[in-house]
């Protein structure tokens, strides 16, 4: 049973910076991908960076530059290091994992999901 718990949300102003947790646990198998997702009020979710067995990362347009997603593997955590916040980034954050590394940014190929963060940035 894979697990996910995210962590880290909180209330920033713009231009402010958050870290956000996943931790995982319960795996069975290797490799895998893991990505961070956002949905924000009124929008469809959708993908923000991902990260693959292998240690390529991909990110958002609207998010590179910005925001650094790492795992640390000893750990079984996952991370999202968010700076330079805008208020468009205050959604709901998921985590989530799979072991294909198939359309990386569409929700609906992904198989684990955690139960979310909220971040939420004021101007």
């Amino acid at each position: 049973q894979v697990q996910l718990v995210e962590s880290g949300g909180g209330s920033v102003q713009a231009g402010g910076s958050l870290r956000l947790s996943c931790a995982r646990s319960g795996y069975t198998y290797s490799p895998y991908c893991m990505a961070w997702f956002r949905q924000g009020p009124g929008k469809e979710r959708e993908g923000v960076a991902y990260i693959t067995s292998g240690g390529t990362t991909g990110y958002a347009a609207s998010v590179k530059g910005r925001f650094t997603i790492s795992q640390d593997n000893a750990k079984n955590t996952l991370y999202l290091q968010m700076d330079s916040l805008k208020p468009e980034d205050t959604a709901m954050y998921y985590c989530a994992a799979k072991r294909d590394a198939w359309r990386l940014f569409l929700p609906e190929t992904w198989d684990h999901w955690g139960q979310g963060t909220q971040v939420t940035v004021s101007s």
